[in-house]
């Protein structure tokens, strides 16, 4: 998205601060002007993020961000989950709440149900650890793909990436992991995290059992662990 529109108009529809509230949450969509998502890594700010991907079609979206996590993960055979993501368009009552409530607030605009899909396919994108830790990798290595030293990403869009992850990406428990392990993170719900060592390296631990603020505990605890081990944190 970044990629697409540039920091400007991307920032026009989320915005760069934690929120202390779940994940899923909506309360500071109603009660803060000008209503838009406080940053990309809640559900909310992930949908409007998606709404802002290049594309005449839902299908050319999805296709344009598969092809670039399978570029960035380092395989090209990688797919989408059907029954995960049939599941999450069946079940997702919240997610629809959020983003009509974001085209209400003229956060996101057009068909919501398009840009649901969109969400709702990225959200189903079936990886391994192996994949977590090379796209992580990518993000260490400040969007350049280590074996080929082609650059993958812009290096500015990469610093970004990670500060969201520092403050965000760990919900409402990323101060704890902050001081507990000191590395830029993104959970999510399926129980993977992504973590980065900046120029040095990317780690992928998966889970499936979740704190109650979403998080992997197991990968909690390993990135902890590793952190205090090898002296990760970049604090």
């Amino acid at each position: 998205a970044l990629m697409d529109n540039g920091e400007e108009k991307l920032f026009e529809h989320v915005g760069m601060e934690p929120t202390g509230d779940n994940f899923a949450s909506m309360v500071k969509l109603e009660l803060t002007s000008p209503g838009k998502p406080f940053n990309p890594m809640i559900n909310a700010g992930a949908i409007a993020v998606s709404s802002l991907i290049a594309g005449q079609s839902p299908q050319e979206k999805v296709k344009r961000l598969l092809d670039f996590v399978r570029l960035i993960a380092g395989d090209d055979t990688l797919t989408i989950d059907q029954n995960v993501y049939e599941s999450e368009a069946r079940t997702a009552d919240r997610n629809r709440s959020l983003a009509y409530f974001l085209k209400h607030n003229k956060v996101i605009s057009g068909d919501v149900e398009q840009h649901l899909q969109v969400y709702f396919k990225q959200c189903s994108i079936l990886v391994t650890c192996q994949h977590i830790a090379r796209m992580a990798m990518v993000l260490a290595n400040n969007g350049i793909e280590a074996e080929s030293g082609k650059p993958l990403i812009p290096r500015r869009y990469v610093q970004i990436a990670k500060v969201f992850m520092v403050t965000c990406g760990m919900y409402n428990a990323s101060g704890e992991f902050a001081i507990k392990v000191g590395i830029p993170a993104k959970s999510g719900v399926a129980g993977g995290i992504m973590a980065v060592v900046p120029g040095k390296m990317g780690i992928g631990t998966f889970g499936p059992a979740l704190s109650d603020k979403g998080n992997s505990i197991a990968g909690f605890h390993l990135l902890e662990h590793l952190s205090q081990a090898w002296e990760l944190s970049i604090y």
